[in-house]
């Protein structure tokens, strides 16, 4: 079974951008992370229970972001995620942010699994690690 890629839409409010209207170019991350959630989520693992149950939690080790154009006040946003490479602890994500078919933003983003309680890595859970495979 192969994952498709996921996407997931947002609208640039004008809380997100800076004095010019332009999306502030940090908020792009959090962009990129609700879509991971999402992903996630959608996948079937809400964070919030892997945390409560497996007291595992994801953290971001590594970004790799280019800019390509500017976001604006009311764009409406679509932003991917695919896996890229599946550790035993770890997942690397290929990412895009774009405004219809305009490529803005891509980013590499390495994710961790870590024990929520001591932030030591941990394996990735089997079920995720099925569902990936």
């Amino acid at each position: 079974m192969t994952i498709p890629d996921f996407t997931w839409h947002v609208r640039v409010y004008y809380e997100d951008t800076d004095s010019g209207g332009v999306v502030y170019y940090a908020n792009y991350l959090k962009f990129l992370e609700r879509a991971r959630t999402e992903w996630l989520r959608q996948l079937g693992f809400a964070q919030s229970t892997l945390r409560e149950n497996e007291q595992k939690i994801f953290v971001v080790r590594q970004v790799t972001i280019q800019y390509h154009k500017p976001a604006v006040f009311d764009d409406l946003l679509e932003i991917t995620v695919k896996p890229a490479k599946i550790g035993k602890a770890s997942l690397t994500l290929d990412q895009q942010i774009l405004r219809q078919t305009t490529l803005l933003c891509t980013a590499s983003v390495q994710i961790a699994c870590v024990n929520s309680l001591n932030f030591r890595p941990q394996s990735l859970p089997h079920a995720l690690l099925h569902v990936l495979s």
